[in-house]
């Protein structure tokens, strides 16, 4: 992993973007959130529009996430498109327990072997989540 974290560090360096999705979220009655495969060219849609610098998005504790009108939900009846919103929103207890599990994770790779650099970028996620609360 020090390998790859060291490519930022070389002259003219060009690192892709990346972005996270969650296709399998659940309401809490146990709904899918997002409406299914055959939409998820929308959420690509977005990221594409969001590198070209067009797309609509809100700073949260764990990144950028498109802001509620940002995806084009065009075709999707009420209900799916208020899931879809749901979706967006960043439940801060439940990525507390995600930084739980990806310490966990951590600790299987070797623990000093783990470049450093990443428990600093789970310690600034735990940061952001907790002034979040």
């Amino acid at each position: 992993m020090a390998h790859w974290l060291s490519t930022a560090q070389r002259d003219g360096a060009r690192l892709p973007k990346i972005f996270q999705v969650n296709w399998f979220r659940r309401s809490p009655e146990g709904t899918f959130l997002w409406p299914g495969f055959g939409d998820n060219i929308r959420v690509l849609k977005w990221a594409l529009e969001r590198l070209d610098g067009t797309a609509d998005a809100v700073e949260t504790p764990i990144g950028y996430v498109p802001t509620a009108d940002a995806l084009d939900l065009t075709g999707l009846d009420e209900k799916t498109r208020g899931l879809a919103a749901q979706a967006l929103v960043v439940d801060t207890d439940e990525w507390i327990a995600e930084t739980a599990a990806i310490d966990a994770w951590y600790a299987t790779l070797g623990g000093d072997r783990l470049p450093g650099q990443l428990r600093e970028q789970l310690a600034a996620l735990k940061l952001r989540l907790a002034k979040a609360l």
